[in-house]
């Protein structure tokens, strides 16, 4: 998540590493829970960390299909 949270720019306010004290951590949990839940990529793209393959994203939504030589 790290790479993916600075990318997105809301890096800000998280650990290298959740621990338990963090886990714990109010103000952690509402950080972590606005990364996760609230942020949106509106338009760009999403990288498979496996194959590299890109999915463009345009107004929110992600074209995930693969194209004919890919299946």
């Amino acid at each position: 998540m790290k790479p993916t949270s600075t990318q997105m720019g809301c890096r800000e306010g998280l650990p290298e590493e959740a621990t338990e004290a963090a886990l714990e951590d109010e103000q952690f949990q509402k950080t972590f829970h606005h990364a996760l839940l609230e942020v949106e990529l509106e338009e760009g793209s999403l990288v498979c960390p496996e194959t590299g393959r890109k999915f463009p994203v345009a107004k929110g939504i992600p074209n995930m299909l693969l194209n004919e030589d890919e299946c």
